[in-house]
């Protein structure tokens, strides 16, 4: 219910707000379209922040890669272009994300394994050790390569899909209230119809580097391994290891 009540804020504060904002406050009796319009691009950034510095206070690498593009998206608002140029710039964030979980692969280091590890919260030295030597298995290695790829091309395809969006629909040039409806009108569409295939791309390669990783444990004796805590199950990988060395 928490991860709930979490998602629909990040939603409203993320997408809903600035889409009012940008089609309800953009004219002359407003705020004017781009007071309208960098207003609307900072409520995200803000948020994002508020949630690092004052609700979640957690500092690791997840909370780093979403404050910086945050911050890339809060520097970008400032940027005043329109057309296929506007377009180029809306299509940003993808980028990144393409760039940089691609090149974490051509370089050795898939960057979904650091999500992973951070999503089990390896919170002692001992299982942070116990962690690397499991992920640094052929076959989870494999797995997270794949399951990484599935995130860059669902990124990069995205991204297309955006681009060609916000340059089909923003025609209206910076600065008018048409141009802010335009922006509200294609937000309204990928911030909903583009964040679905992404969370779908992200489970599916979770669920890839699980079951690598479940096939190198072992089962307590009497239970299935998923009515096991995974940490157990480490351990008990980790005795096991050592009796055969």
């Amino acid at each position: 219910m928490k991860n709930f009540v979490k998602t629909l804020i990040d939603l409203v504060m993320g997408a809903v707000i600035p889409i009012i904002i940008l089609d309800r406050f953009s004219g002359p009796e407003a705020l004017g379209p781009v007071a309208a319009y960098i207003v609307a691009a900072m409520i995200p950034v803000g948020w994002v922040f508020i949630d690092l510095f004052f609700i979640t206070k957690k500092f690791n690498f997840i909370t780093s890669y979403v404050g910086f593009t945050s911050l890339v998206g809060g520097l970008l608002a400032f940027w005043f272009v329109d057309g296929i140029t506007y377009a180029f710039k809306d299509t940003v964030g993808w980028m990144l994300r393409t760039l940089i979980f691609g090149g974490s692969i051509l370089i050795g280091k898939p960057i979904l394994k650091l999500f992973f590890a951070q999503a089990l919260n390896a919170d002692t030295p001992g299982k942070e050790q116990a962690l690397n030597r499991l992920m640094s298995e052929p076959s989870v290695i494999r797995a997270t390569n794949i399951a990484t790829w599935i995130v860059v091309v669902e990124s990069a395809l995205a991204g297309i899909a955006n681009f060609f969006l916000n340059w089909w629909m923003v025609l209206a040039p910076f600065g008018s209230e048409l141009f802010n409806q335009q922006v509200a009108q294609v937000n309204a569409i990928t911030r909903v119809a583009l964040s679905v295939p992404s969370m779908l791309a992200f489970m599916i390669a979770m669920w890839i580097m699980f079951q690598a990783i479940y096939k190198q444990l072992p089962s307590e004796e009497g239970k299935q391994q998923l009515d096991s805590d995974f940490w157990d199950l480490v351990k008990l990988r980790e005795g096991r290891e050592l009796e055969l060395s």
